[in-house]
């Protein structure tokens, strides 16, 4: 029973279940964001954890943003990455070839991602992707059982505070689509470039771009 059992542990069933089923995924983590603060809550491997912890100390990465926006982010080839340039060229030296952030579902108020990192030159297609995304709606909905045994007002405050980041960031879209007559998909990735470029957070820099619209 979901509700009887850790939290930790059940997330971990769904890494070990995805790392099983997914063709490709060699090692895989589950990110959930609390207020501002990520952690793993579950890996199949050091590495995994290592990469996710990183990214944590730093305040962003792929896995936070893929968390954060509820989209999927790919690093094809750690060797040659443009966007996340410094934990690509970390995850290179350890191995790593590639990797995919997928966001979760928001079932009950949940944010958190699952990630993937792969050791050979092949990186994950598109069904395996697909699949992926399958297995983040199985750990959002464990984790929403759970959160329905949780009393603690912390949890919600921090969880309340992780969803008003991914609200801010649909709106800096938003803004940027208008402004820069660009697709979704190119205003994220423009608002990633930024957050890399001024080594801040995603959250921060969409928040600018909404309040300088709103002041212009």
């Amino acid at each position: 029973m979901v509700g009887e059992t850790p939290l930790g542990e059940v997330l971990k069933r769904v890494a070990e279940l995805a790392t099983a089923c997914v063709p490709g995924a060699e090692e895989v983590s589950v990110t959930l964001l609390e207020g501002d603060k990520g952690r793993s809550a579950a890996f199949t491997g050091a590495l995994a954890a290592s990469l996710d912890e990183r990214q944590y100390a730093a305040g962003f990465g792929p896995c936070i943003d893929a968390a954060q926006s509820g989209q999927v982010i790919r690093i094809d080839d750690t060797a040659a990455e443009e966007t996340y340039p410094d934990f690509a060229a970390i995850a290179a030296r350890q191995g790593v070839r590639s990797s995919v952030s997928v966001g979760m579902p928001m079932p009950q108020r949940i944010v958190g991602g699952l990630n993937v990192y792969r050791f050979d030159d092949a990186v994950l297609d598109a069904d395996a992707v697909e699949l992926l995304q399958i297995f983040a709606g199985y750990a959002a909905i464990a984790l929403a059982n759970h959160s329905l045994y949780a009393s603690a007002v912390a949890l919600s405050t921090n969880l309340q505070i992780a969803l008003q980041s991914r609200a801010v960031i649909e709106q800096a879209k938003g803004v940027l689509v208008a402004s820069l007559h660009c697709t979704p998909e190119e205003a994220f990735q423009h608002m990633v470039r930024r957050s890399q470029h001024a080594n801040r957070k995603l959250r921060e820099i969409a928040t600018e771009i909404v309040e300088r619209a709103a002041r212009a």
